[in-house]
């Protein structure tokens, strides 16, 4: 029984990176010699343990072979005949595909550490093929090495350009798709991810309304912006979305099972983008400013409101963005009306709410007076 850190660990300390998870396999051993060892089962579909002190994950070496389509369709093989070189094939990248011995020997079948020197994204074997899911991933490292200048290697990028022109990429199920590119939202670069999916053409697949070249380009350049502006994910994407048309931007979002929260910011940012853009006075008139406001809920849901500001900015041309911090502005001065100050007055029921409202109007007609004094 021997035991490796493979994986990202490997990498990552070969690249002089911190590294956050290390993963082992085990070669020659049972399920049962395992438990006696005192690990704890958690893979139903192959053996993998977790550690009785540290709790890392602890996989017995295994091979995979393809019997269906995407990402699902295998069976795996694990048995004390399973070599580490036998495991270290079944991964997708040689940057990924390395292990360390418990002496600390790199062991490295598939030159990963020169793919590492010369910044390649290289697939391990055509098995890269059997699996699209691993496009996503190719994408998303390069989305994560791009600053350090990783690029997909010309003879994977072929084999990702057959594998769509193969129908592989159409089997891919949307949870799986979305999780990715929430992983791909928040990676170094993460405009590299749909650039290389662009590229292959896995994303006239997937998000077909960005295939369009001049569409793509707006989309970049919004996602760049937001990643300079958020953190938050839903910004990220609404912001990936913006250049398309709103029932456009909503249905992609609703297909690729999007969280809700990313959802609502898609819709209420392609919803006042189109107003912004085609209503020239709503940063001068209070009376579409305090419409944009109730139909944003920004009165209930501020931290949404601000997340959507950013993604305004980022949707918008610069011609436009005045308009957004007028926006910003009559929210602020509209924010805190004392309904408990216009009860005294004998307000109640819709009459209170109309009264809050106009208090709200005259608000942001005062503010539009002193900008404009």
């Amino acid at each position: 029984m021997e035991t490796f850190l493979v994986g990202g660990a490997v990498r990552d300390e070969l690249l002089g990176l911190s590294v956050k998870d290390r993963d082992w396999v085990v070669v020659g051993a049972t399920p049962d010699e395992m438990l006696r060892r005192g690990f704890k089962q958690v893979g139903a579909d192959f053996p993998v343990f977790l550690h009785p002190q540290t709790r890392e994950e602890y996989a017995l070496a295994r091979t995979e072979r393809k019997a269906g389509r995407g990402y699902h369709g295998f069976t795996v093989y694990s048995a004390p005949d399973v070599t580490l070189e036998d495991d270290l094939r079944r991964r997708d990248l040689t940057i990924n595909a390395m292990a360390r011995s418990e002496s600390g020997e790199l062991v490295d079948p598939f030159h990963g550490q020169a793919d590492l020197q010369a910044r390649q994204l290289r697939h391990v074997s055509e098995a890269f093929a059997e699996d699209p899911l691993r496009i996503l991933r190719t994408a998303r490292f390069a989305a994560r090495l791009a600053p350090m200048g990783f690029r997909v290697a010309d003879d994977t990028m072929d084999l990702m350009r057959q594998m769509v022109a193969d129908d592989e990429v159409d089997h891919l199920v949307a949870e799986r798709v979305w999780q990715e590119i929430q992983r791909a939202l928040h990676e170094n670069e993460p405009g590299t991810f749909f650039q290389v999916l662009f590229d292959c053409g896995a994303l006239a697949v997937l998000i077909p309304e960005l295939a369009d070249r001049e569409t793509f380009n707006r989309s970049l350049a919004a996602l760049r912006c937001a990643g300079e502006q958020s953190e938050d994910t839903d910004v990220r994407f609404a912001a990936l979305l913006s250049p398309l048309q709103q029932a456009q931007a909503s249905a992609r979002a609703k297909a690729l099972k999007a969280p809700n929260e990313c959802q609502d910011l898609v819709r209420l940012t392609n919803l006042l983008s189109n107003r912004i853009s085609h209503q020239s006075a709503i940063g001068t008139d209070e009376e579409a400013l305090l419409g944009a406001l109730d139909d944003t809920d920004a009165w209930r849901r501020p931290e949404r409101f601000q997340r959507l500001l950013k993604a305004l900015f980022c949707a918008l041309p610069e011609e436009c963005h005045d308009a957004v911090c007028r926006l910003r502005d009559a929210e602020q001065a509209a924010t805190g009306v004392e309904a408990k100050a216009l009860m005294a007055q004998g307000y109640k029921g819709k009459a209170l709410g109309e009264a809050i409202r106009q208090e709200r109007r005259q608000r942001i007609a005062r503010l539009i007076q002193q900008q404009q004094a």
